[in-house]
C-alpha cells in the first residue's frame, strides 16, 4: 500500500535559516522552494552591464545596486526572489539580507527560467509599490522587453529599439539605459 505524502509548506524562518547554509541559492514561493541554476558567460556580461549603468547613476546618492546574490522579498506574494539585477533608492530598504523596495528590476532570461522569469516573476513585481520597471533581456540576441509604471501607475509593456533610451525615474536618479549599454563586449558567436 502507498503512503500519502504530507503536503508541507517551509516557512519563510526555515527557508532563511537554510539559505543561509545552502552552497545553492532557492527561490521561495509561499512555501516551496526552487532551486537556482547557473549562469553562463553572456548572462554574466549583460547582468553585470546593466548593474554597471545603474551603479554608474546611483553614484553619490543613496540608491544601492544588488546583483543575483541579494533577495527580493514580495510580501503580498509571500516569496522571495534573487533577481540578476536591482536597484532600490528607500533609505528604509536597509535590510543586509533582503530588500522589498526596488525601484528596477533586470532579469537576464535562460531557457530554464524564461517562462517563470516572464509570468510568475511580471505578476509578483508588479505587486511592489516602489518597482518603475522591469526589464527582461535575452542572451542569445539583442533584445529586451521592458514593463514601465507610468504616472497613473498603470503597466505598459513594450520592446527597447535599437535607437531607444529606456529612462526611468526612481526619484533621486533617472536612469537611462540602451541596447548598446546591456549588449556591449557580448559575443553571441561564442
Amino acid at each position: 500500500m502507498a503512503l500519502a505524502l504530507k503536503n508541507s509548506r517551509l516557512s519563510i524562518e526555515d527557508y532563511l535559516a537554510g539559505e543561509a547554509q545552502s552552497a545553492i541559492k532557492h527561490e521561495y514561493l509561499d512555501g516551496q522552494i526552487f532551486a537556482m541554476a547557473g549562469a553562463n558567460e553572456r548572462h554574466n556580461r549583460i547582468a553585470i552591464n546593466i548593474a554597471f549603468h545603474l551603479r554608474d547613476a546611483a553614484r553619490g546618492t543613496p540608491c544601492g545596486v544588488f546583483i543575483a546574490d541579494m533577495k527580493l522579498r514580495i510580501a503580498t506574494v509571500n516569496s522571495y526572489y534573487y533577481p540578476d539585477v536591482m536597484l532600490t533608492c528607500s533609505e528604509s530598504d536597509n535590510d543586509p539580507i533582503q530588500k522589498t523596495a526596488p525601484c528596477i528590476v533586470a532579469e537576464v532570461l535562460s531557457p530554464s527560467t524564461a517562462t517563470t522569469d516572464r509570468r510568475e516573476k511580471v505578476l509578483a513585481y508588479r505587486q511592489i509599490p516602489s518597482l518603475k520597471a522591469y526589464l527582461l533581456a535575452e542572451p542569445e540576441r539583442r533584445h529586451v522587453d521592458y514593463f514601465l509604471r507610468d504616472e497613473t501607475g498603470e503597466w505598459q509593456q513594450g520592446t527597447l529599439g535599437e535607437m531607444d533610451i529606456l529612462g526611468v525615474d526612481c526619484g533621486k536618479i533617472s536612469v537611462g539605459l540602451a541596447l548598446d549599454d546591456i549588449y556591449e563586449d557580448v559575443n553571441f558567436y561564442i
